[in-house]
């Protein structure tokens, strides 16, 4: 049975334990604010950019590119750009994203990853890592621009049949889902493929509601093969953003729920100290009444 002194230290230990998860729940807050504005800032311009791409692919005929290629098995590996965060305590979020990492076949997938959790498991896993990227709590496009020229290269070189992007979609400050995007080759592109708010059916509705008609110089073709890099290279910037709002959404909540579970276990081991100063002091009420009586025959 624990004496009052070591409950007193376990109540010490878990204070300072309460004051640290809540300073990081603090700074959590802070960054999931400006994350989250960022990453739904982003979303307009990846929809409108969506729109004008499925134009130009409706309007474009035979037209091909070498990043549209479809191939039929001819490398025999898929790639695979996981998006983690670099540091943990954020709950299940990087777990729920490996998890869905370990569906994929492990000898016929190349990884590219960005965060290093999604590296460290890679190694662990003894899985085929082409190249790891880092990303800074306010993503860059240029960082986007390096992860998306590897990938195009990757494919363009054939050393991939095709590319998909593993990361964490922000839905809200309490829910984050792991979601796999086809990102390589571009295939046929709808105005939906860029809403990340899970609101796919509002979204048509609206397209359809301001259909404009778009007249491209000096043609559909042109355009698109101009289009398509920055296209590609602006899908993994949202990626990005969406990312780190995920991730610091996270690590508040699971911060704060860490804070809430240390006051509870004070309350829990302050009950449990008074209790045993109290069977302490009744105790030693006894062995004093019990000598005075002894004393007293």
């Amino acid at each position: 049975m624990p004496s009052t002194r070591d409950i007193r230290r376990r109540i010490k230990s878990v204070k300072n334990t309460s004051q640290i998860t809540k300073a990081m729940q603090m700074v959590a807050a802070s960054k999931m604010r400006k994350a989250q504005d960022a990453a739904l800032a982003g979303r307009p311009y990846a929809e409108q950019m969506n729109a004008v791409m499925a134009e130009v692919t409706a309007n474009v005929g035979d037209f091909t590119h070498p990043l549209m290629e479809q191939r039929e098995n001819k490398a025999g590996k898929r790639g695979l750009v996981v998006v983690s965060s670099d540091k943990g305590l954020c709950g299940a979020l990087n777990t729920n994203l490996l998890r869905e990492v370990a569906k994929y076949d492990a000898a016929a997938t190349v990884h590219i990853t960005a965060g290093r959790k999604a590296s460290q498991y890679v190694a662990r896993s003894k899985r085929e890592l082409a190249a790891e990227f880092t990303y800074k709590d306010a993503p860059e496009f240029s960082e986007a621009r390096q992860i998306s020229k590897f990938a195009q290269d990757l494919f363009l070189e054939e050393k991939v049949d095709s590319v998909d992007i593993l990361y964490t979609d922000f839905i809200n400050t309490l829910t984050q889902q792991p979601t796999v995007k086809n990102f390589l080759p571009v295939g046929e592109i709808t105005a939906l493929d860029a809403d990340m708010s899970g609101e796919s059916e509002k979204k048509q509705g609206e397209l359809e509601a301001s259909a404009t008609e778009f007249l491209f110089e000096p043609s559909a073709e042109g355009v698109l093969g101009a289009l398509l890099p920055h296209y590609l290279n602006y899908q993994v910037y949202q990626v990005l953003l969406e990312s780190k709002a995920s991730e610091h959404s996270a690590r508040m909540v699971a911060m704060k729920n860490a804070t809430d579970n240390a006051k509870e276990l004070i309350k829990d081991l302050t009950l449990q100290y008074n209790k045993l100063r109290q069977a302490n002091i009744t105790s030693e009420l006894l062995e004093i009444t019990t000598a005075q009586m002894a004393l007293g025959n």
